[in-house]
C-alpha cells in the first residue's frame, strides 16, 4: 500500500506562474499518494505545451482536472463531493470542461462518464501523453477516455513543472506499477506492472533540480525496492535478459548509491518500501551515505501471520522483525513509520493483539492507520466477506492510533537535548516568527526564524517536543550549506 497523504477538503491546487504566452487556464487538484502529486506535475508540463496556464481560481478555468485515489472508499467519496462543486461552477461557466485522472479513472473507466454526467474526459495514469488528443475530442463535442495500462511508460522524458513548490523539496518518480498482488490493494489494477526508469534520466533530473537550488529529493514508486533497470522492460521479464544486461543492471541499492554520489550536498528520501523486497544492501547504502535520510516508511499492515498470509503479504512477522533488527543494527537512529489496517476480513481479537505487540516491539515514529475498506475488483473484495463489524473496526483502529501516539511521543522525546540538522522548508503554521523544517528522521522541527531563510540547513538544539513536532533553537548553519 502506498503512503497516503491526508486529503484536505480543497485538495491541492497547483500553480504555474509567469507564462504569458499561454491563454487557456487549467485548475488541477490532487488527492491520495505522493505519486499522484508527482503525476499532476507531469500533466501540467504536458498541458503547458498545449497553451494552458494553471490557476488557483476554479471559476476562471477552461479545464478542471482532479487526480484521484482509489486506495480507500473515503478517498473516492471525497472526489465525488468535489465533482458536485465543479458541477455548480459549470452551471455558471458551461464551457468549462471537467476531467478525472488517476487511479479512480482507471478503476471505473467509462462507468465514470455514466455516473458523473459533468465529466467530459477520463484518463488513466499511463495515458497522460494522450491528453492533448483527448481534449481535442472533448472540444469537438465527444466524451473522451483513455485508461489503457502501459508496459513501458515511465514519463522519464518529461520534465515536470514544479508546481506550488517551495523551491527546496521535490519528488522524482523512479518506478511505476506494482507486481505484489496484496489482496486488499487496487494499485496493480490501476497502475499496472512494475517498470523502472532509466537511471541516467533520474540522475539528470536530480542534477537539474540541484542547479535550480533544490536541496532535497524524494524518490517515488509504488514499491521502490523493486527498482531494476536492465535496459528497459518489465521487472518480471528480467530472467529473459541477456548476460550483458544482467551484468550491468542497476537495482535500488545501486540507484541510491548513484544519486547520493551525484549530489553529495542534496538530501535524499524514498517512498514506499515493501518489507518483502527490501534487501540488506539498501540498508548498507543508507548507512554509507550521510545525505541519505535516516528514515524508512515500512508498511506492515498487520502483526498477525495469519492475516499477513490472507493479505498475500510475502513476509512473516518474524521476517519483518529481522528486517527491523538489521535496520536498528546498521542505522541505530533510523526512524521507521508504518501503514496499518484494522479489521481485515476474519481478523480476530488475537490477530489484533498480535498487531499491538508488533507495534510495541518496533515503536514506530509515526504511522498511517486505517479501518479496512473493501475495494471492488481486489482479491479480498471478490473472495472475502467483510465480516468484522464496523463498531469493532473503529475500536481496534482507535487502540492502534492511541498506541502509536504513545510511541510517537517516546520517539520524539529521544531527540531532547540533541543538536540536529534541519532543512528549512516553510514558515510554521502556528507562528509567523518561526521556521518549520524536517530533520533526517523526517520529524518536523520548529524554531525561531532569526536571520535564517527557506532552503538553509541549520543546526537546531531540541529543547521540547510533542508527539509529532520537535521544538528548538538554531545554533548555527550546518556544514551542508
Amino acid at each position: 500500500m502506498e503512503k497516503v497523504i491526508e486529503e484536505s477538503k480543497q485538495g491541492t491546487s497547483l500553480v504555474l506562474e509567469g507564462n504569458t504566452i499561454n491563454t487557456k487556464k487549467l485548475f488541477i487538484e490532487s488527492y491520495g499518494c505522493q505519486m499522484n502529486f508527482s503525476d499532476s506535475e507531469i500533466v501540467a508540463s504536458i498541458l503547458a505545451k498545449e497553451g494552458f496556464n494553471t490557476t488557483q481560481n476554479i471559476e476562471d478555468a477552461d479545464l478542471v482536472l482532479v487526480n484521484t485515489c482509489s486506495i480507500r472508499d473515503k478517498a473516492e467519496q471525497t472526489v465525488r463531493k468535489r465533482l458536485e462543486k465543479y458541477n455548480a461552477v459549470k452551471r455558471i461557466n458551461p464551457k468549462m470542461k471537467v476531467g478525472v485522472l488517476g487511479c479512480m479513472a482507471e478503476r471505473l473507466k467509462s462507468k465514470f462518464l455514466e455516473e458523473e454526467k459533468i465529466v467530459d474526459l477520463v484518463v488513466g495514469p499511463d495515458a497522460y501523453k494522450d491528453l492533448p488528443n483527448l481534449i481535442e475530442e472533448v472540444d469537438e463535442g465527444r466524451d473522451a477516455i483513455n485508461v489503457i495500462l502501459s508496459k513501458e511508460e515511465t514519463y522519464g522524458d518529461i520534465s515536470p513543472v514544479r508546481l506550488q513548490s517551495n523551491g527546496v523539496t521535490a519528488f522524482v518518480s523512479i518506478t511505476r506499477g506494482c507486481d505484489n498482488m496484496c489482496t486488499f490493494c487496487v494499485v496493480p489494477f490501476t497502475r499496472g506492472r512494475e517498470r523502472s526508469r532509466d537511471p541516467q534520466s533520474i540522475v539528470e533530473e536530480i542534477n537539474d533540480l540541484a542547479n535550480k537550488g533544490f536541496k532535497e529529493v524524494t524518490l517515488l514508486g509504488q514499491n521502490v525496492d523493486s527498482y531494476l533497470w536492465y535496459g528497459g522492460g518489465l521487472k518480471k521479464d528480467f530472467d529473459k535478459a541477456s548476460e550483458m544486461q544482467k551484468a550491468t543492471a542497476v537495482n535500488f541499492a545501486g540507484l541510491l548509491d548513484m544519486v547520493a554520489k551525484a549530489q553529495p550536498k542534496m538530501r535524499f528520501r524514498f517512498s514506499t518500501s515493501n518489507p518483502q523486497d527490501m534487501t540488506l544492501d539498501v540498508i548498507e547504502v543508507m548507512a554509507k551515505h550521510q545525505n541519505i535520510c535516516k528514515y524508512i516508511h515500512l508498511p506492515v499492515q498487520s502483526g498477525s501471520d495469519r492475516i499477513l498470509q490472507k493479505m498475500n503479504r510475502l513476509h512473516t512477522r518474524a521476517e519483518y522483525f529481522e528486517l527491523i533488527d538489521n535496520i536498528r543494527k546498521l542505522i541505530p537512529d533510523c526512524a521507521i513509520s508504518q501503514d496499518m489496517i484494522a479489521g481485515f476480513p476474519t481478523e480476530t481479537e488475537e490477530d489484533h493483539q498480535d498487531t499491538l505487540s508488533l507495534m510495541e516491539y518496533v515503536k514506530y515514529d509515526f504511522g498511517f492507520m486505517f479501518a479496512y475498506s473493501e475495494r471492488p475488483g481486489t482479491m479480498a473484495g471478490r473472495k472475502f466477506e467483510d465480516d468484522v463489524p464496523e463498531k469493532v473496526k473503529k475500536r481496534r483502529l482507535q487502540e492502534i492510533i492511541q498506541l502509536q501516539q504513545k510511541h510517537s511521543l517516546y520517539r520524539t522525546e529521544e531527540h531532547l537535548g540533541k543538536t540536529e540538522e534541519v532543512l528549512i522548508e516553510k514558515e510554521s503554521k502556528k507562528s509567523d516568527s518561526h521556521w518549520s523544517g524536517r530533520n533526517t528522521q523526517n520529524t518536523m522541527v520548529v524554531f525561531p526564524k532569526e536571520n535564517y531563510k527557506v532552503g538553509d540547513f541549520v543546526n537546531v538544539k531540541i529543547t521540547d517536543c510533542t508527539s509529532a513536532t520537535l521544538i528548538g533553537e538554531a545554533v548555527g548553519y550546518s556544514d551542508n550549506n
